[in-house]
């Protein structure tokens, strides 16, 4: 894996060379930042060849915006995020992507400012400009659990679905799945790659207790809610014999989410609950016997970050969590071997999820003129030839020395789920997990809930 990395980079700098070496006019680009809101009277949507189709890497044909010309005046388009999107120059596709953002703001005389706004006063910041019809920049990154449809339904966005139809330029599943709301499309990013989740496991703690490797269950496509619940019972250890346990198979003892995108479902449909639907009611009960069968380490009164520090304690074989969290993980337990596999199928998924239920995407708020040039100039930037395999390989490479580690969490990434109940301030969704928890039963739990589950989205939905 090192030897490809160092290929990897190896073949980026060549191009790098090339590109710079090369005249200006470069279409290329792809996944970062950059774009333009222009107020200027030249929308020209007028192109040399109307539908531009031109070859990808690998000889696949891909969609590309055909040429416009316009003059945005030295307008200085505003992108906002709650962190500073400035294009780094860290890897060869973002110095590629930064060379074509500068080669752009000559041509069609603007300039870009990146604009930060601390998260936790974003949410209420940007949605009250969008409101007053003065938004806070010209791009703005909004959470899509406010947004749609609560932003959407208000007019205040552009639908944006005409305008990123190159798939290196911009993720299709962002603009035509997660962010739609009547069949149009409001969200988009360059950035092909998906959170990450599974289970992060103690491989040494594995050795040390003799249990069949987890990786062999995913190898026999036989990585499952069963065997993961046997798995957990056989950690579930007293391994000095003083009549308490010591080791422990599992540190979450709270896995909603997990058991939802695991099992292809989630507790709303667009504007429907969903807690009555097989799928979901499947995974209810797995919350379930995770509770009532005592599967998990047992609280000792900390706070969310309870689960994450009883694994780094290096006697709980399992956490369940998302690939940013490795990296802090492997700093804290040098002296173990830290594992990763999908969290196991649910009776009704055929392959491995993960899941995102806090999905953002960058917007165009409707007060800003002309997003067609804000789109093009984006896609422009973004519409590289790629020195990378895949989505996020030299992170991967950067944070897994196993094959498997690594492999497992190419596997995920393609399937992420979004799940939506987030979108609803009066959903009680922690009320409804803490019972389940405390071991009353799913068909109490479902019938006390689904009502108040419907009335909490009508509230969003509703006129």
């Amino acid at each position: 894996m090192r030897v490809r990395k160092l290929m990897v980079l190896l073949l980026g700098m060549v191009l790098l060379l090339a590109a710079c070496s090369g005249g200006s006019d470069n279409p290329s680009s792809g996944t970062q930042e950059a774009v333009e809101s222009g107020t200027n009277s030249s929308t020209e949507n007028e192109t040399s060849k109307g539908t531009d189709e031109t070859e990808n890497s690998g000889g696949d044909e891909v969609y590309r915006t055909p040429e416009m010309d316009f003059d945005l005046g030295g307008k200085t388009i505003k992108i906002v995020s709650w962190w500073d999107m400035t294009i780094p120059e860290d890897t060869p596709d973002n110095i590629q992507r930064k060379k074509n953002l500068e080669d752009l703001m000559q041509k069609h005389n603007f300039k870009v400012e990146y604009v930060a706004i601390d998260y936790g006063e974003y949410q209420e910041k940007v949605t009250a400009s969008l409101l007053a019809g003065e938004p806070v920049g010209d791009i703005v990154r909004l959470g899509k659990t406010y947004t749609v449809p609560t932003l959407v339904k208000q007019d205040l966005l552009w639908p944006i679905d005409e305008y990123t139809k190159n798939p290196v330029a911009f993720n299709q599943k962002v603009t035509n799945e997660y962010y739609t709301y009547e069949d149009r499309g409001y969200g988009f990013t360059e950035n092909q790659a998906n959170l990450v989740q599974g289970i992060f496991y103690n491989r040494t703690l594995m050795n040390q207790l003799g249990l069949k490797p987890l990786q062999e269950y995913v190898n026999e496509d036989n990585w499952n809610w069963e065997t993961f619940i046997k798995v957990a019972k056989e950690a579930n250890k007293d391994t000095n014999n003083d009549g308490k346990l010591d080791t422990w198979g599992l540190a979450n003892s709270s896995l909603m989410d997990h058991a939802l995108y695991s099992n292809n479902t989630g507790l709303t449909k667009e504007d429907k609950q969903n807690l009555e639907d097989p799928a979901t009611l499947d995974a209810l009960h797995f919350i379930s016997r995770i509770a009532t069968e005592k599967l998990a380490r047992p609280t000792e009164g900390g706070d969310w970050t309870e689960p994450g520090q009883f694994f780094r304690q290096g006697n709980t074989l399992m956490y369940a969590g998302a690939l940013h969290e490795l990296s802090g993980m492997q700093t804290d337990m040098p002296d173990y071997d830290i594992g990763f596999v999908p969290f196991p199928k649910g009776p009704n998924a055929t392959e491995y999820h993960s899941a995102e239920a806090l999905f953002q995407a960058l917007t165009i708020p409707k007060a800003v003129e002309n997003p067609e040039q804000l789109l093009y100039i984006w896609e422009k930037i973004n519409d590289i030839e790629s020195v990378y395999d895949y989505p996020d390989q030299a992170s991967y490479e950067t944070l897994f020395s196993s094959e498997d580690d690594l492999n497992n969490a190419k596997m995920v990434a393609p399937n992420m789920i979004i799940l939506d109940h987030n979108t609803f301030p009066n959903l009680k969704y922690y009320d409804f997990v803490g019972e389940l928890n405390e071991g009353i039963s799913v068909s109490t739990v479902v019938e006390k809930y689904k009502s108040t589950f419907q009335a909490a989205i009508d509230e969003v939905y509703g006129p």
